[in-house]
């Protein structure tokens, strides 16, 4: 019994602090169409901008803003890790840069954009000192 138990836990936790990036930029597209809601599109250095941590910590990961994505965002982050260890797929390496040359196009890190199902830019944000629930506050502002 304790064989399956601790996997069974293990895999449980996973899924409940697991987030729903999609990580192919045309399903994320589609999957807004389908379910009507926004996509959330973060322009991140996971590995060395430190307020793109800081948001990724202090929001991304809260179960208070996973909630909050699950009702009303598609989510996409556009990482562009430098570290070796870090290194992305060419394929996703290319579609995040095909992304900056028309969302970000003057390379700011963090920048959080947020796109209709068709890609327009309703809004655009980015990092901000805050607890979770104001930077929430902030993003269903932002989509009024």
């Amino acid at each position: 019994m304790k064989f399956f138990l601790v996997p069974s836990l293990l895999f449980m936790s996973f899924m409940v602090s697991a987030q729903n990036w999609v990580t192919n930029f045309e399903e994320a597209k589609t999957l807004a169409k389908n379910q009507d809601k926004t996509i959330l599109l973060v322009f991140s250095g996971s590995d060395w901008c430190a307020p793109c941590i800081k948001l990724d910590r202090n929001v991304w990961k809260t179960k208070e803003f996973q909630r909050f994505a699950e009702k009303h965002f598609v989510l996409y982050k556009a990482d562009f890790p430098r570290k070796k260890k870090n290194k992305l797929p060419e394929q996703v390496l290319n579609t995040n840069k095909l992304l900056a040359e028309q969302y970000n196009v003057k390379g700011y890190f963090p920048l959080v954009v947020l796109l209709d199902a068709n890609g327009t830019v309703l809004a655009e944000t980015g990092y901000r000192q805050e607890k979770t629930a104001v930077y929430l506050s902030h993003l269903e502002s932002l989509l009024k």
